[in-house]
């Protein structure tokens, strides 16, 4: 990025980065949709053109990250290989070849006076992004801001920032190629903490703080934000095992669940098991043979002398590791009951061959993704369709789930008269 900025004062950081942005988003919502889509297409040639240029760069914040004692899915959520960095870019590719839905008509009606009212959606503006680890998020915050016409103003971990800013290069190279202003797309030139929280004040210039990361960075997100926010707090999952669930189901569910990939956000943290499943000392000992802790309730110890005895803190703790919580219940009212106590509303899945017991979980459950006989790592914005997403949100206003390009959107009423006046 050429635009000169003061490093120096948080606030007039992140104020020259807003106002040059806000320029720049202008810009972009003129464009026509195909003129973006052709932009991102761009963007990730660029990624796949500068591979080595950005592996080099992961490699040398993994090392960082090894050296300062990251633990182990820390260091999964950072780690890029050949693979990782070539979903990054396809995942761009594929959010440049959706439909967009800025233009779109929600609604339109008619008033007997003869008015004619549509609700039409548009960007949201400008959205600053706030997030560790995963510098995956660059790419895809950057491309679905982009598809949707907004303008994204991104800051990255500490521990990532040698592969955020790699990334964030061939983007924007790739995206300036093509006609898109410098400004659009924007990582935070410095790692000083002050400059998030001139990002959380900066109300009237940030139009939407996302914040994606850790309970204590989304809680001080949540605390200290002038700005409206779109976040989740935990992924605290769980999948229960019914009564009538398939044992072959159950089993290779569980597994994939939790071990799949332990660091994400999807991943299982508490198994219910029902009293009355006949395998569930063969499931647990699955989970513990490929490498699990497990802590249990008193009668999940009886399944397995290797199972820890669970605290209270246990129920309401996402790992973001290889430990699983465990507890058995008798029945699907006391599932529910758990569930209801100690979910973080992101996403819980029963596991059943009853369709009565199915329909009940999927009524009751409030989380912003209700499963039935899928691992609770299908949550996640790639696999709904939505070709990548900008974060999962539990909140009850606006968007739930995974956000992607609708949900980066809101929108306004157009009012078309022949000259009525109100009597």
């Amino acid at each position: 990025m050429d635009i000169a900025v003061n490093t120096t004062n948080p606030e007039t950081l992140v104020a020259d980065l807003a106002r040059e942005g806000r320029k720049a988003q202008a810009v972009l919502y003129r464009m026509s949709d195909a003129d973006r889509a052709s932009a991102l297409h761009s963007a990730a040639a660029a990624l796949r053109e500068d591979r080595k240029t950005i592996l080099a760069a992961n490699a040398d914040d993994i090392a960082a990250g090894e050296a300062s004692g990251l633990t182990g899915a820390m260091l999964d959520r950072l780690r890029l290989d050949a693979d990782r960095l070539a979903a990054i870019a396809d995942a761009v590719d594929s959010v440049a070849d959706l439909p967009t839905p800025v233009g779109q008509v929600i609604s339109r009606d008619e008033r007997p006076n003869g008015l004619v009212l549509e609700r039409v959606r548009i960007p949201i503006g400008l959205i600053g992004i706030i997030y560790e680890s995963r510098p995956n998020v660059t790419a895809d915050a950057a491309a679905l801001c982009l598809k949707s016409g907004n303008a994204a103003l991104l800051r990255g971990g500490s521990e990532a920032v040698r592969s955020n800013r790699a990334i964030e290069a061939a983007f924007a190279r790739g995206l300036e190629s093509a006609g898109v202003p410098a400004a659009a797309i924007q990582l935070m030139p410095t790692q000083d903490r002050a400059a998030v929280g001139a990002m959380l004040k900066a109300a009237g210039l940030i139009d939407m703080i996302v914040p994606r990361g850790g309970k204590g960075l989304v809680a001080r997100v949540q605390a200290d934000a002038r700005v409206p926010v779109l976040a989740h707090l935990d992924g605290i999952c769980h999948t229960y095992v019914h009564s009538a669930a398939d044992p072959v189901k159950a089993r290779a569910l569980a597994v994939n669940a939790k071990m799949r990939r332990t660091g994400i956000c999807g991943a299982m943290e508490t198994l219910l098991i029902d009293t009355a499943f006949p395998e569930a000392a063969e499931l647990v000992d699955d989970v513990i043979d490929v490498g699990c802790e497990v802590r249990g309730d008193e009668r999940a110890q009886k399944l397995d002398s290797r199972i820890k005895p669970a605290t209270d803190e246990d129920w309401d703790t996402e790992y973001l590791d290889a430990i699983l919580s465990v507890a058995m219940v008798d029945g699907i009212d006391e599932a529910l009951a758990h569930i209801s106590a100690h979910s973080s509303g992101h996403t819980d899945v029963i596991v059943t061959e009853d369709a009565g017991a199915e329909d009940r979980f999927l009524k009751e459950v409030d989380s912003a993704i209700v499963m039935t006989n899928a691992s609770s790592q299908f949550a996640d914005g790639g696999e709904f369709g939505l070709g990548a997403e900008i974060g999962i949100a539990t909140g009850r206003l606006h968007a739930r789930g995974p956000v992607a390009l609708e949900g980066l959107t809101t929108y306004k009423w157009l009012v078309r008269g022949t000259g009525q006046t109100r009597p």
